[in-house]
Formats: structure tokens, C-alpha cells, sequence
């Protein structure tokens, strides 16, 4: 962390002083964490753009400008959805970089081009290996899902193994080197809880957490962990019968990022047309029959990790089976959840929010506000949590909140108790219209590799070339909370960066015109904005399902 900040430039600070004078306490020093949004296969691309900045194995990232090495400075990194996809191609396949991700075109991995709805082009018997694959899980007494194939499938695309690695499960992420040794931060991805029965997500819902150690959640209702190594085991009332036996392997990591972005289940029941697609078909169909179309977005954990266990409150105690959804169902598409636990003290949040929350697929602040409203704890579920406070989607569109980085919760003593400061960091076309579809699929390696650079360039605010105090006004961010709890006097430049770029309180809740952002840099003719026809035909398909189209299958 000492050589992050020092590249960023802080104007009269001494970081190598400050650094070694806090050493003996490690509470003093700042703890940073980096939250990826979902939205498909644009928070994905995005969202890496964002990490591929962030990382000091990016060729040229820690040049003047630059922010490489915040991702090795960080200690949590969180995604849900598409999110989830992000964190799990890093970290499933031993940590590897983005650049990496894209420089190896013999691995398979982001491989776009190909379909997730019919395979990569190298496999043969697509739907028949996704089948086989989930008959194991049943076979073994387990309950499948349509969740089970979702992630069997997005394995494929985004781990590095013979068959997606049907073997890989998030638990083993633990055991990598670099892991144990700190060298990197800790990954999560989280999903939302459904009750038996309920359709609708409420904004108090119940937050399900999957890190290398435990699943679990911090919210009261449940307020409890298991070892993730051991789901799939026959716990109760929170513990282990001494009659059970551990069950291993339940945690597979395509299951994980398929449970965090179970949205896309609807994807798969569209799949027709061939006799092999048949095969897949049917079994889907089955699966309906038994949970109904209305649930065709739910994960089956069970048994149930949590059965028994505090019946007064837990909406699933009495279920053998926890039911868990995408993690963005509850609006807070950017996982801020796992980051604000007080136990964890996290000073500063770089959110990456791609969401699609206008009409023209751009970030409006929606995750922000849920997860403020959340925070408020009219209904008990904030749990000693603190958000900072946030204005209406109006108002981060008039105010241009979400057309570059904002800074919220800059004075803490406003405060009801310690919150991260947010670096909200919203989806913005700077080199490319980034703004495709949650629902577009696919993707030729010229548009993936476009939005990955647009995303480089809205961290880095065009390598610094739109403010080129940006990259100290980050290492200020991060400093912010530590200097508060050393006592220590901000530095001028800092001054002048919190007053450019934290939210001011200001409102303008006025309804703003149709959101259509230009391109700062240069426009790029194969951009976002060109794959209209694509873009209506995914949301034709969404709203065809949401009235029930996999009645017909």
C-alpha cells in the first residue's frame, strides 16, 4: 500500500513516513475494499476495466496517471451477478489478471463470441455434458435447480479446466498461495434470500454471503456463518448431528456465480430448436414442474444450512431447503452489504456500478439509494450497519453524479456511527458506448475488449488526462478515515479534492430528459448505441417471460 500511495502523488505528505509511524497499529492504517455491480455481461467487461486499472500486473499501470496496485492494497473484493462473473474468473483460475484473461486465446476463457446458450465451439455434446454433469449432484440425493446448469455453463466460460472444472469449488480458493500468504483481497459474492412462497424481493430481504471460509449472513434474522466446505452437510439448530457425515464439494464454483446471478436463469428457457437442445429442454421442464414457473429464478441449498436455527426470525428455518436469488433483486446491485459490517472496518469503497437503471442502460444511483434506505433500519435489518447518506436517482442524474466519480460520506461526523467513504464509480462512455444490454450474450472480442477499455478509462478518469489531480484525490480517499483516527491534519490537496468531488448535499429531484451521454474521448462506431434491434429484441424477451413465456416449454 506504501508504494500505491506514494505513486499517487499526495502534494507535502510523506507516505513512507506516515506508514511506518502507524505500523505498530494496524487499525490506523487504511482498509480498502472494491465492489463490483451486476449487469450481466456489462458489469462483467466493466468491472474489469475497473480491476485490470487497478492491478499493478496491468502493463503500464503504475505509471504517472495510473492506479495500479489498489487491487493488491485492497482487502475485500466483492461482486454480485455479473459482478460474481468478474470475481470468479480472477480467483477460480489462481488469481490471474485481466490482462492475462484477455492474452491467452488458447484457454476458452471470455470466449464471448460463442454463446452461453449454445457452448463453446471446441465442445461437443454442449447440453449433454451440462446434463451429465448436474445428474451427478442428483444422483448423490441432492435437489438441482435450474441454477445448476446456469452455472455448469457459465463455467465454461470462465474457468480455465477441462470441462469448466466440475471439480473447482469456491472453498479451494482458500488454499492458493497467494491467499494465505494476503496477497490478495478477499473475494465474495453474495445472493438474496426467498422466503417459501415469496415472489416478490423486499428491500429488507436477507443478504446471503459465499467467501472462501463461510456462507452466511451478517443481517439479524439469521445472523450466522457455516464453513462453506462443509455445505451440502445435514446441519441443524447449528450444529452437526454427531450421526452426520461432512459432505464435500456442494460448493462448486460455477454454482456460486450461477446462485449470485440466478436472473439468467430465464436464458436458459429459451433454449430450443435442435433435438441436443431438446434433451436440455426436458430437463428443465421437469425441474419447473416440480418448483413452479414462478420460482424458475431460486437456487436449492439443501439441506438447508441454516434449519432450525433461529426459528423466531429466520424466514427459511423451518424449510429444509434455503432458498436463495440473484443478488441484485433487492435493487442494491452493487454488493455494498458484506463491505459495511462493522466487524469488517472498511475505510473507503471503490463501487463500480454498471448497472442498467435508465431507460438508455446508465447508472443512476439506484444501488446507492436501496442500500442507503436499507441502511436506516426502519425495519431492524440494518444490523449496526451505516451507509452514507445519498440523494434520489433525479438527482445523481441532474447533478452529473453519475457521469463521473463521486465521493460520498467525506465527513464522517455527520454520521451515526463509522461508515466506509464511497468512491462511486459509475459506468460512463468515455472511449465506447458501453451501455449494452444485462441480457446481450454474446460479444465479438472487438466490443468485449472496447468496454473493457472504456471501463480502464472511466477509473482512471482517461489516465488522468480529465483531471490530472484525479489519481492523488484516489490516495486522498483512501487516506481519509485513517487520518481522521490519527489525528493527523488532511493535506491541502486533499482539501481541494474532497471539495471537487464529494457530494455536497445539494438536491435537484427535478424529472431529468431522456439520458443519452456522449462519448468523451472519441465515439467508436461499433458501439453500445448501435446494437439497438439486439437490445430491444433481449428486452422483448424479458418481458415475454416475465408474463410467463416458459409456460410453453
Amino acid at each position: 500500500m506504501s508504494d500505491l500511495l506514494s505513486r499517487l502523488n499526495i502534494s507535502n505528505f510523506d507516505v513512507a513516513t506516515y506508514m511506518n509511524k502507524n505500523a505498530d497499529n494496524i487499525s490506523y492504517l487504511p482498509n480498502i475494499a472494491i465492489a463490483a455491480s451486476g449487469g450481466g455481461y456489462r458489469a462483467m467487461l466493466n468491472g474489469a476495466g475497473a480491476v485490470a486499472a487497478f492491478d499493478s500486473r496491468t502493463e503500464n499501470s503504475t505509471g504517472p496517471g495510473q492506479l495500479g496496485g489498489l487491487l493488491q492494497s485492497a482487502t475485500y473484493f466483492s461482486g454480485l451477478s455479473g459482478g460474481s462473473w468478474l470475481v470468479g474468473s480472477i480467483y477460480i483460475n489462481n488469481f490471474t489478471s485481466i490482462q492475462a484473461i484477455l492474452g491467452d486465446s488458447t484457454s476458452g476463457l471470455w470466449n464471448l463470441e460463442d454463446s452461453i446458450l449454445q457452448g463453446p465451439a471446441t465442445v461437443s455434446n454442449y447440453y449433454r455434458q451440462l446434463i451429465d454433469t448436474v445428474s451427478g449432484k442428483t444422483n448423490a440425493g441432492f435437489n438441482d435447480s435450474i441454477t445448476d446448469y446456469w452455472g455448469r455453463a457459465l463455467s465454461y466460460q470462465f474457468i480455465n479446466a477441462t470441462d469448466g472444472g466440475p471439480a473447482y469449488t469456491w472453498s479451494s480458493i482458500a488454499l492458493q498461495p497467494e491467499f494465505i500468504d494476503g496477497k490478495m483481497p478477499m473475494p465474495i459474492v453474495i445472493a438474496d434470500e426467498r422466503a417459501p412462497g415469496q415472489l416478490a424481493i423486499a428491500p429488507n430481504t436477507t443478504i446471503f454471503e459465499f467467501n472462501p471460509w463461510e456462507v452466511g449472513t451478517f443481517d439479524p434474522t439469521t445472523y450466522g456463518f457455516v464453513p462453506l466446505k462443509y455445505l451440502g452437510s445435514n446441519f441443524s439448530a447449528g450444529t452437526l448431528p454427531q450421526d452426520e457425515e461432512c459432505v464435500r464439494g456442494f460448493d462448486n464454483a460455477g454454482f456460486m456465480m450461477g446462485t449470485s446471478s440466478s436472473l439468467f436463469n430465464q436464458a436458459f428457457l429459451l433454449i430450443n430448436g435442435t433435438s441436443e437442445a431438446n434433451i436440455l429442454t426436458n430437463a428443465l421442464t421437469a425441474i419447473l414442474e416440480e418448483i413452479g414457473n414462478d420460482n424458475n429464478d431460486i437456487s436449492l441449498y439443501g439441506p438447508n444450512p441454516f434449519y432450525f436455527y433461529r426459528n423466531e426470525t429466520n424466514a427459511n428455518a423451518q424449510s429444509p431447503t434455503l432458498f436463495l436469488v440473484d443478488g441484485g433483486e433487492d435493487l442494491q446491485n452493487v454488493p455494498f452489504h458484506p463491505l459495511i459490517q462493522p466487524a469488517r472496518s472498511v475505510d473507503v469503497i471503490f463501487a463500480i456500478d454498471s448497472s442498467a437503471d435508465t431507460q438508455t442502460f446508465w447508472p443512476n444511483g439506484t444501488s446507492m439509494v436501496a442500500t442507503y434506505r436499507r441502511s436506516l433500519n426502519l425495519t431492524g435489518i440494518a444490523n449496526g450497519t451505516v451507509f452514507p447518506s445519498v440523494p434520489d436517482q433525479n438527482t445523481f442524474v441532474n447533478l452529473g453524479l453519475n457521469a463521473r466519480p463521486t465521493f460520498f460520506g467525506c465527513d464522517s461526523s455527520n454520521m451515526t456511527g463509522p461508515s466506509p467513504l464511497i468512491v462511486y464509480i459509475p459506468n460512463f462512455p468515455y472511449s465506447y458506448q458501453s451501455n449494452v444490454s444485462t441480457f446481450d450474450l454474446q460479444f465479438n472480442d472487438t466490443e468485449r475488449n472496447a468496454i473493457i477499455q472504456n471501463g480502464y478509462n472511466v477509473v482512471t478518469m482517461a489516465n488522468g488526462t480529465i483531471d490530472m489531480d484525479w489519481p492523488a484525490c484516489v490516495g486522498c480517499s483512501i487516506l481519509s478515515r485513517s487520518l481522521e483516527r490519527t489525528g493527523t491534519d488532511v493535506p491541502v490537496v486533499c482539501q481541494h479534492c474532497f471539495t471537487r468531488y464529494c457530494w455536497n448535499g445539494t438536491i435537484n429531484s427535478t424529472s431529468p430528459l431522456l439520458y443519452s451521454p456522449e462519448a468523451v474521448l472519441t465515439a467508436n462506431a461499433e458501439s453500445g448505441a448501435t446494437k439497438l434491434f439486439a437490445r430491444l429484441t433481449t428486452l422483448t424477451f424479458l418481458s415475454a417471460f416475465m408474463i410467463g413465456l416458459s409456460a410453453i416449454f
